[in-house]
């Protein structure tokens, strides 16, 4: 089984990002481990195996091409390419189709379906050129199906699936895979504090989400592209 040699993790201070960061790293993979807050993501590599390569790159707008560019230019200077791009950033913001709707839109558009672009951009060129590689991306269910108040939120995470797809279908030949995670609630300290009369018990755990991705960025998983996965099942 060949497993990635090198894999950026976006998002990698947060919950789930630290959870796939550290679960990549026990099987040996060096990371690139990417955030906004240089604090956050130093105390994150402070919970990685001692023997992991890993690089911090901080400060990053991934939004912005030449920062993605950035971020793929170092990691291939420190490991000599990018095997796996599992981006996790995006964020959430709920409200009715009226006059403040334009602008949730142009946050949940920029911060999900944006980023998602952004990064897989970058990444593919040096993915092409080595024609392997596995990008997964995170999505949610509302991208299937929107509630109300959901369709900012639920139209970028559509952009996602779709994008998704796309890459899948184009690259193929390259043996790049792309596919989405769903998520359920994810059991976070925020997500508890939030909702504090929730059953918890019906949540997923971030790591059990990093167990399906450390699969879906190996040679294992070749099979699967161009999916959405829902991750909503009970360990």
């Amino acid at each position: 089984m060949r497993k990635p040699t090198c894999a950026i993790v976006t998002g990698a201070a947060g919950n789930l990002g630290r959870a796939i960061a550290v679960r990549l790293a026990s099987e040996g993979v060096n990371l690139v481990c990417v955030d906004r807050t240089s604090e956050a993501l130093n105390t994150m590599v402070q919970t990685l195996p001692p023997k992991t390569k890993v690089l911090t790159f901080a400060g990053a707008d991934l939004s912005n091409p030449a920062v993605a560019q950035a971020m793929v230019e170092a990691a291939a200077d420190s490991f000599g390419g990018v095997d796996a791009l599992v981006n996790t950033v995006g964020g959430f913001a709920s409200g009715p189709v009226d006059g403040d709707a334009l602008d949730q839109w142009d946050l949940m558009m920029n911060l999900n379906a944006r980023v998602a672009l952004v990064t897989s951009i970058a990444v593919l060129p040096t993915m092409q050129t080595a024609r392997y590689g596995r990008i997964v991306h995170i999505a949610a269910a509302p991208g299937l199906k929107a509630g109300a108040n959901q369709a900012g939120y639920a139209a970028s995470k559509a952009a996602v699936l779709r994008l998704t797809e796309s890459i899948a279908a184009e690259h193929r030949g390259n043996r790049i895979t792309a596919n989405c995670i769903l998520p359920g609630t994810i059991d976070t300290p925020q997500n508890r504090a939030a909702m504090p009369d929730a059953k918890v018990s019906d949540w997923v755990s971030p790591d059990a989400i990093a167990r399906l991705i450390a699969f879906l960025v190996s040679s294992e998983a070749a099979v699967v592209t161009g999916a959405a996965i829902p991750a909503t099942g009970l360990e």
